[in-house]
């Protein structure tokens, strides 16, 4: 393995969504992880799992954790790794006898990941939920979507991958680092409730500067501002415009046609629903790839709005590899880029049991360890 986690060893118990994510981010950048998937579980919402990306980078065995045999195999994994990431329910690793009190006790160098959506404590710490939940009590949800309508989930971005997989891959960073002069490991508590607060953290700062108004509709970024919103073209598609600051409000005025000198006090939200209304008819006149070549070079901040597999081939995602052929599939390349050590994809994502065996032998588990296991190799 090479990446700047080479050697970091990661036990992960499969689930959904943020986990996954993180355990994806963490094989790509080189450590070894070995992923625990409960036997004859089946996967969630069909499809072709080998086209699941977030399980790329790592192999997998199958294990049911109620069999004493199997759960002498978790324990011996455990005490080897560096890392381990669970997103159960609270509680279920203490029922499984894989709890933090314990297994951290066993390796007193061992980081405990632990995702939930609610946190391990709390009223509604028990309680099922999903992105939209976890995002509706923070604030954040009632702030998306239109003023005359619902809110709208940005689908599951915000708590799951934002305020979940990437703060629990910040938290197992950290402790990493800490444990560099400490020796000692800890527990990782992500709870998605909390991520995603701390994502507001720069709307709550603007609503006590004056700076955001309450209810959704009439602030800058939320869709409303006629500089800061999408419109749509004559072929159905769309346009992105971003063009907050005076220079860059100016290009976007300037190369719609418009006199600048009639768009003064572009921050006042009281003449943005007129002056949208004067823009859209504008932009409706052309193709969304002919305001696209009519922009280009006059940093107006406007860029087209693509699907995903339109994304796949834009030039400047191209250019910068953005996405990268594992084995004749495009996805994602593994991100932020690291001059001397990068992260890279490893191996296509392995179906449950795939690939196992080879790591256990290369952590010191051999065959005389493996009873009950039906399919580690």
């Amino acid at each position: 393995m090479t990446g700047p986690l080479a050697g970091i060893r990661v036990v992960e118990f499969a689930g959904l969504g943020p986990t996954p994510f993180v355990c994806m981010m963490l094989a790509d950048m080189g450590a070894e992880v070995l992923r625990i998937d409960r036997r004859g579980a089946q996967a969630f919402g069909g499809g072709d799992e080998r086209f699941n990306y977030l399980n790329r980078s790592r192999p997998s065995i199958e294990l049911d954790l109620k069999s004493p045999e199997d759960l002498d195999l978790a324990l011996g994994l455990a005490a080897k790794a560096d890392v381990l990431v669970e997103g159960f329910r609270p509680g279920a690793m203490e029922r499984l006898d894989l709890g933090p009190d314990r297994l951290t006790k066993l390796n007193d160098r061992l980081i405990y990941a632990r995702m939930t959506g609610w946190g391990q404590t709390g009223p509604m710490a028990h309680e099922a939920g999903h992105d939209i939940n976890y995002l509706s009590l923070t604030g954040a949800l009632y702030l998306m979507g239109p003023h005359d309508g619902p809110p709208v989930p940005p689908i599951n971005l915000a708590a799951n991958f934002g305020g979940g997989g990437m703060m629990m891959l910040s938290g197992i960073l950290a402790a990493l680092v800490e444990r560099s002069t400490s020796d000692r490991g800890q527990v990782v508590d992500a709870a998605m409730l909390d991520g995603a607060s701390l994502l507001m953290t720069q709307i709550f700062a603007w609503s006590r500067m004056g700076r955001w108004h309450a209810g959704r509709g009439g602030n800058v970024l939320d869709g409303s501002a006629y500089f800061y919103r999408c419109y749509e073209t004559s072929d159905g598609q769309y346009i992105a415009a971003g063009a907050l600051e005076p220079q860059f409000h100016a290009a976007f005025i300037g190369g719609l046609g418009f006199d600048i000198a009639e768009f003064g006090d572009h921050l006042d939200p009281t003449l943005w629903a007129e002056r949208a209304a004067r823009i859209e008819p504008v932009i409706r006149s052309r193709t969304r790839d002919e305001w696209v070549a009519h922009f280009k070079g006059r940093d107006a901040c406007v860029t087209p709005v693509l699907s995903p597999d339109e994304a796949l081939e834009h030039p400047a995602n191209i250019e910068r590899q953005v996405h990268v052929a594992v084995d004749g599939a495009l996805q994602p390349a593994p991100a932020p880029r690291l001059s001397r050590t990068p992260a890279a994809i490893s191996a296509p994502p392995c179906l449950p049991g795939e690939g196992g065996q080879a790591r256990l032998e290369a952590w010191g588990i051999g065959r005389n360890h493996m009873n009950g296991i039906a399919k580690a190799s």
